[in-house]
């Protein structure tokens, strides 16, 4: 244990993976006592967006994320130091190397067409001009690429094949989405090319990825005197800056269930701070009620950015990301089950066991809907007889194809209607809702990291001059990585934990496929051979 570390606290403000990720690091890797690490959350849960529970009508989950070998190289470090919580034996790392061996994903059903047609999703459909769009996105920089739109450099077809419509479900991305961001993509996931089809290089977690992880990790903490305070919401920071140009913070501004307060750092002290938020003021529906659009930023994620982004002019542009909800926007489902009649059907269209299929996309679908069934049990404490499904639309506000509206003023039940004609089970339709439950959420900023930006919207995770403090989280600039995924949270966060301390400690290299000659032959055979 280093000596700042034994006279330092640390607070984190925010309780998702970014924060639990920096606290752990802190201890592991630092040398800190958990009792000085402070995480500070205004949800009773922690976790951020990698939810996923039991409510009393039903499970529900916001997000459903694919986990992945090559990329991953920091969540893997992260999750080889914790233990599952029913082996400490065994790490939490190795029981997902463990669940997808036995459970490996190859889907046969990628794309579903029209009248349950299973299309022929290794025919990815792209043409000459469609090559040579996507070769002259990958070859150019970003400053050159600016704040341009993905359908500033594709032309009408490439929006039509089998290649896009599989890529922006899997990644969730939309047209008018930042050009930068879909160019990282194509060359971080660039080894999922030839496997696209098949979603084989997906890796997922034996339950969903709140009991996977976010459980383990917090117990984890939690025995080594983490302090997890709820009801928590920072509302401003103070900084100072010397005359050499070092930055602190000096002072957070806390509201603690409604009571002003204020917490002070001394020179030893540290701040992480998460900015912005994907699931900001996500609404719950039900079987009877749409979900409500909340626009006006109730949680305060948002309000915190905007706060300290007005303090210098690096801090970054919040509203380059919260600024259009109707853009940023997407509404997900969550079926349970109470019959195993729709998880058969299911499985006889698709060829594939629940947890080995991965996404099914309804490619002419207006919503384009979007559904996978996990292996169960998905949640801890999930019965025998009781079975999930996940799902989500892009489009939320086109009428749907047998509701006849928009997906965002669709009730659960509607949008079972929906899925049910999609799969042409409408005719036992009611057998079906008698034993389902549905819980849609609509999430206004979901996709707000991917908005179209300029060099300086993002913040550097540790801005210049700073001695005490780090930003976290998905809104953030760290070169070459890919936001919208686990992997761009921890490795910001051991960032910020191994550059504020300055500990001597190497952060995993961002995996490049096309460093390796095999896997970029592999991939450029798949997209352009």
């Amino acid at each position: 244990m280093t000596d700042t570390a034994q006279q330092s606290r640390a607070y984190l403000v925010g309780g998702g993976i970014a924060s639990l990720a920096a606290a752990v690091f802190l201890i592991r890797d630092a040398g800190f006592a958990g009792a000085d690490i402070h995480v500070l959350e205004e949800l009773p849960l922690v976790g951020g967006s990698m939810d996923g529970r039991g409510e009393p009508a039903g499970y529900v989950s916001r997000g459903g994320r694919m986990l992945e070998d090559e990329a991953y190289t920091c969540l893997w470090n992260l999750l080889e130091t914790i233990p599952t919580l029913t082996d400490e034996t065994v790490s939490v790392r190795e029981e997902i190397r463990a669940f997808n061996a036995q459970w490996p994903s190859h889907a046969k059903a990628r794309l579903i067409g029209k009248g349950t047609e299973i299309l022929d999703a290794s025919d990815y459909g792209l043409d000459a001009r469609d090559r040579l769009e996507l070769t002259r996105l990958l070859v150019l920089p970003e400053p050159v690429i600016g704040a341009r739109r993905i359908d500033d450099f594709f032309s009408p077809h490439f929006f039509t094949t089998n290649f896009w419509a599989m890529w922006r479900t899997t990644f969730a991305f939309q047209n008018w989405h930042s050009a930068i961001e879909l160019r990282r993509y194509f060359l971080r996931f660039m080894q999922e090319f030839p496997r696209m089809h098949t979603l084989a290089g997906v890796r997922r977690t034996r339950l969903n990825q709140y009991d996977s992880i976010i459980r383990p990790v917090r117990a984890w903490l939690e025995e080594r005197g983490v302090r997890f305070e709820h009801g928590v919401r920072v509302m401003d920071v103070d900084f100072t800056t010397e005359d050499d140009g070092t930055r602190r913070v000096r002072r957070l501004h806390l509201d603690r269930a409604g009571q002003p307060d204020t917490c002070e750092l001394t020179d030893a002290d540290y701040a992480f701070l998460t900015l912005g938020s994907m699931t900001a003021d996500a609404a719950y529906g039900s079987d009877d009620r749409a979900p409500e659009l909340i626009r006006d930023k109730r949680d305060g994620a948002w309000r915190l950015w905007e706060a300290i982004a007005a303090k210098a002019d690096d801090f970054g542009r919040p509203a380059a990301f919260h600024g259009n909800v109707d853009e940023a926007k997407w509404e997900s489902f969550t079926l349970t089950m109470r019959s195993p009649l729709l998880v058969h059907r299911i499985e006889e269209l698709s060829g594939n066991l629940p947890g080995t299929g991965g996404l099914m996309t309804f490619k002419d679908s207006n919503w384009l809907m979007s559904v996978v069934v996990p292996h169960a049990p998905h949640f801890e404490g999930q019965p025998e007889d009781v079975y999930t499904l996940w799902g989500y639309g892009l489009f939320v506000d086109n009428e749907g194809d047998f509701v006849g509206k928009p997906m965002a003023g669709a009730t659960g039940r509607e949008i079972l209607t929906e899925l049910l004609g999609h799969l042409g089970l409408s005719d036992i339709e009611e057998q079906i809702a008698a034993t389902t439950t549905v819980i849609p959420v609509m999430m206004p900023y979901i996709t707000s990291q991917f908005a179209p930006r300029t060099t300086h919207d993002r913040p550097l995770v540790i801005p210049r001059g700073s001695v005490n403090f780090a930003f976290l989280g998905q809104f953030t600039e760290i070169p070459e990585d890919v936001v919208f995924t686990v992997e761009y949270s921890v490795r910001g966060a051991m960032r910020a934990v191994y550059g504020l301390l300055g500990l001597d400690r190497e952060i995993p290299g961002i995996y490049h496929a096309l460093a390796d000659p095999k896997t970029a032959f592999g991939a450029l055979k798949a997209a352009l051979g």
